[in-house]
């Protein structure tokens, strides 16, 4: 059926016109990315017809137990990328070390990066879960990537974004010029233009933490989460809801959707890591999206994208959300960091615990 909505690609020749930056090749290759998503998407939609749900007995280079759709994801995505003309290389959270560009193809000017089934684990259960994409430029342009070439920080990201597989699949994307989502028509097999220029409010009432975590926390993160609980008789002196899917994408789809903030903080369950999730394939990326939205990212520390990767896996605690939430929790993490050793191991009852009033 005819239909007034732009579809991706005639959105990206939109972008095109009204922003002389942006290349042919880039909005190829995004088309290219929302292709793979699309097979993704029909997968999963089948898993349980075609035999492709549950283990295969395999742990990736994360450490982690990959499902069959973790692999049959990755692979869609090297496949469809591999030959476009567009790409230096690719690197992947399931693959050890950057995936090359097989000689029988041009390599082109950028780079992607990617996470090709976030949440996995809850693919049994039938829970919205989804694929998330970063692209950069390669430095040498036509030639082979190389591993150090993926290490630049996310405000060298072109375009990032994600698809989420849910009741409706939906692509959320940006190129650098606000944030946008497509819907998957299924009867025209093209993603249609449904939000543009997403922005994301200020403040909220809703935030979303694993708390079985809790034990682990740092004193910051666990003042800001009892402050919430506590509710309107709190220092924060309203109700929060709190929410936790166990899915990047959807918990960072509900925030573009409605508010909130999304806390998975670095905590002391293993010291020898800065965080849970990777830098490259989904904190860079998403933190792109929520900054074009007017939100805020952040380690607790210091602003995510300006982080420099030194390792092709590096992961990374990560905030993000409401900008005025993102800038309390920082403002924790900078009062307590100067905190005795008794007020952070009683975090509840030292002078910047739950019972002094917050500003």
């Amino acid at each position: 059926m005819p239909t007034e909505r732009s579809t991706l690609t005639q959105f990206l020749a939109e972008e095109r016109r009204r922003h002389p930056g942006l290349c042919a090749d880039l909005s190829s290759l995004i088309v290219d990315v929302a292709l793979a998503c699309k097979a993704i998407s029909h997968r999963i939609t089948t898993g349980a017809l075609t035999g492709v749900l549950g283990g295969n007995d395999v742990v990736n280079v994360q450490g982690e137990q990959q499902q069959k759709l973790d692999v049959l994801a990755n692979d869609i995505f090297l496949r469809t990328n591999e030959g476009g003309g567009k790409l230096a290389g690719m690197a992947s959270e399931e693959l050890d070390t950057p995936y090359a560009i097989p000689s029988r193809h041009p390599r082109g000017q950028y780079l992607l990066t990617f996470d090709p089934l976030d949440g996995s684990s809850n693919i049994d259960v039938n829970v919205s879960v989804g694929s998330i994409f970063s692209i950069l430029r390669a430095p040498v342009p036509g030639a082979h990537a190389q591993p150090d070439d993926f290490l630049q920080p996310g405000t060298e990201q072109v375009a990032g974004g994600y698809a989420i597989y849910g009741p409706s699949t939906v692509l959320v994307l940006t190129v650098g010029t606000g944030v946008h989502a497509f819907t998957l028509d299924p009867s025209v097999g093209e993603f249609l233009l449904t939000r543009q220029d997403i922005k994301l409010p200020a403040s909220t009432a809703e935030f979303a933490i694993n708390t079985s975590n809790r034990r682990f926390w740092q004193p910051a993160v666990a003042r800001y989460v009892d402050e919430c609980l506590a509710g309107t008789s709190g220092p924060r002196q309203k109700d929060f809801n709190m929410r936790w899917v166990a899915s990047l994408v959807a918990e960072t789809h509900r925030i573009l959707t409605r508010g909130g903030v999304f806390l998975y903080p670095r905590d002391s369950k293993d010291p020898a890591k800065e965080g849970r999730l990777r830098l490259l394939y989904e904190a860079n990326p998403i933190a792109f999206l929520i900054e074009q939205a007017g939100g805020k990212a952040s380690t607790g520390h210091e602003r995510v994208l300006d982080v420099r990767p030194a390792q092709l896996h590096q992961r990374i605690g990560f905030i993000f959300g409401a900008r005025e939430e993102v800038e309390r929790i920082e403002r924790y993490h900078a009062e307590h960091s100067g905190g005795d050793a008794e007020e952070q191991s009683h975090p509840l009852y030292g002078f910047r615990g739950l019972y002094r009033s917050a500003s």
